[in-house]
Formats: structure tokens, C-alpha cells, sequence
């Protein structure tokens, strides 16, 4: 009777162990998919995987440049690129339908403190190069030098003439909010002021009518290593913009003005300069994060200084050659 007793004891204490344990790991499986999915698609490595990432349509060129070669590095990491506005760039980045955003600006503190209460971190964002904003006009324009006032007059529609003016984007661009902000000071745009979709159909239209000035990043057009662009030399010219910043080797009554080069974007003699950011949601070691960086170590910054931009993150020096530095002294 002891024996059986005994025995039937033994068996409740080992079903309640087994019970106990299955029901810790349904405990454990449970906690660990409620953490994996809190890291939101935690399934790329460095050199591995995908990432979805937008990009300011202004920034193309270049960044397309960037990602072919970043990609031809790490044949397992793939970067699925988006290129539009600045302001969808944004929205995206805030609805999370992407990680990683490329745009003209970084975030406001209000922006980091909103992904600060919704990530639980800031995201990481830095300064990876500088363009500008190129003024372009027909190769048969009467005038290719403005002083800003009168790029102010052309964007407002106060100047006398039929000069239109092309953007590239009825709003929402990175272009048409720097020009906003930094030329017309707020102040609308005229009527003569025409929207069309991306820099290359501003190129189009500028090519296609002389009267017609237009405003697009500048790693779209000048690149003599680009086919394309040179193409596009035969019919645009680059315009020279009034200098805000005098040079101290010429004469204080001479006004000087220049063009968008690695020269002038330096030394700041160009007035429309922008800054390239990176902004990266992702607090861990992925495939975003490696992008990050190898923008930021020295392959990236080369393929900047390729592109005609001034990397941010190396040293970077200016010769002149046969006297070209991008700039004409005008009395």
C-alpha cells in the first residue's frame, strides 16, 4: 500500500514539474516575441539585409552613386531607395514606412523629442556633405549674372520682363523651401513662378525656352564625369549668383559674384549653399546603420567629392587650376 501511495505520488510531482515547465516556456516564447517585434524588424545584420530609405529627389545623383557602390561592397545588403519632395520624405520617416531619410535639413528639437516618447531614443542624424541650390538658364539667355536681389524680384514676379521662373515642385521641395526661406524671405511667389516635376524637368524646360530661369540641387548639373549632364551643357548654362561674402584679395568696390563649385561652396563665395543630411531611426547595428557610416568614412565622403559636393567629414582642399575658382569680379 506504501509502495502504491508512494508511486502515485511521484507521478503528481512529475506532472506538476512538466506542467510548470511547458508553462514557462510558453511564458519565455511569449516575452521574447513581445521584445523582437518592440525592435521592429531587427532582422538585418551590417553587411546583410534590406532597408528601406528615402531620399530628397534633389540629392539623386549623388545618392544614387552612393548606394550603387555601397551595394557593390556588401552583395547581401540592399538598399530599397524612395525619391521624392522633402516634405514626403518626412511623413514617411514619421508614419514609419521607412528608416532612413536623406533630405536638406536635420530634425527640430520638437521632432526629436516626438521620436524620443515614441522610439524610446532620438534618432541618430549628422551632416554628410554640402550642395547648393544652382541657378540655371537657356545657352542662349541674354543674362546669366544676378545679384540676389534680383533673383528675389524674379521669384516674387516684381521685375519687368517675361522671365519664368521653373522649380522643381509646386511645394514641398527642399528647393522651394530653401528659396522661401533664404531669397524671398517669405514673401509668395509670383505668378511667373511654374512648378514642374524633378530637377531633370526643369533642366527640360530650361533647355526649351529662353526666357526661363530655373532652381535645382546642384549635384544635377555640372558633373563632367556625368554623360547626361554634359549633354545638358549644350543647352544650360550655370548663372552666376552675387556673392554675400567678400574676398579679401579684391578691391572693396568690386562686387563678386560666382558660381556653384567645390571652390565657392567652401569658401562660402557662392550665397545658396544647403547642407546634406542623413537621419537614421534605427539604435542598433544593421544595415541602416553600416549606410550611415560608410557615407560618413571615407569611401562615402570620396564619392561626395566626386559628385562636385564638399564632404563634411574630411579634410578637403582647393587648387586652383588655370585660375578657374568659380567666381568674376564684376564693377
Amino acid at each position: 500500500m506504501m509502495n502504491y501511495c508512494s508511486k502515485q505520488n511521484f507521478i503528481k510531482i512529475f506532472r506538476t514539474i512538466k506542467f510548470l515547465l511547458i508553462f514557462s516556456g510558453v511564458l519565455w516564447s511569449f516575452s521574447s516575441c513581445k521584445h523582437h517585434k518592440s525592435g521592429k524588424d531587427i532582422i538585418d545584420h551590417p553587411q546583410q539585409g534590406t532597408i528601406r530609405i528615402c531620399v530628397d529627389e534633389s540629392f539623386e545623383p549623388i545618392i544614387s552613386q552612393q548606394i550603387m557602390v555601397f551595394e557593390a561592397s556588401y552583395s547581401d545588403a540592399h538598399i530599397i531607395v524612395k525619391y521624392e519632395p522633402e516634405a514626403d520624405c518626412f511623413r514617411d520617416f514619421q508614419n514609419d514606412s521607412t528608416r532612413m531619410m536623406i533630405v536638406a535639413r536635420g530634425l527640430t528639437e520638437d521632432e526629436s523629442e516626438y521620436y524620443n516618447s515614441v522610439l524610446g531614443h532620438r534618432p541618430n542624424y549628422s551632416v554628410m556633405a554640402f550642395d547648393a541650390v544652382s541657378v540655371v538658364v537657356n545657352a542662349s539667355a541674354r543674362d546669366s549674372v544676378f545679384s540676389l536681389s534680383q533673383l528675389r524680384k524674379i521669384l516674387t514676379d516684381t521685375v519687368p520682363g517675361n522671365i519664368q521662373a521653373i522649380l522643381d515642385g509646386e511645394n514641398a521641395t527642399s528647393t522651394v523651401r530653401y528659396l522661401m526661406d533664404s531669397v524671398t524671405k517669405g514673401k509668395p511667389f509670383g505668378t511667373n513662378v511654374r512648378g514642374v516635376k524633378g530637377s531633370k524637368a526643369v533642366l527640360d524646360a530650361v533647355a526649351e525656352n529662353e526666357n526661363a530661369i530655373g532652381f535645382i540641387g546642384s549635384s544635377w548639373f555640372g558633373n563632367k564625369n556625368d554623360s547626361e549632364q554634359t549633354t545638358y551643357a549644350q543647352k544650360v548654362h550655370l548663372a552666376y549668383v552675387e556673392s554675400k561674402k567678400e574676398n579679401n584679395s579684391i578691391i572693396r568696390d568690386t562686387v563678386v559674384y560666382a558660381k556653384p563649385s567645390q571652390a565657392t561652396i567652401y569658401s562660402e563665395q557662392y550665397p545658396l549653399i544647403r547642407t546634406l543630411y542623413c537621419v537614421l531611426k534605427d539604435n542598433y547595428i544593421g544595415v541602416g546603420t553600416s549606410f550611415y557610416n560608410f557615407m560618413s568614412y571615407q569611401r562615402g565622403q570620396l564619392i561626395f567629392r566626386v559628385g562636385n559636393l564638399v564632404p563634411a567629414k574630411m579634410n578637403f582642399t582647393i587648387r586652383t587650376v588655370n585660375n578657374d575658382t568659380g567666381s568674376i569680379n564684376k564693377k
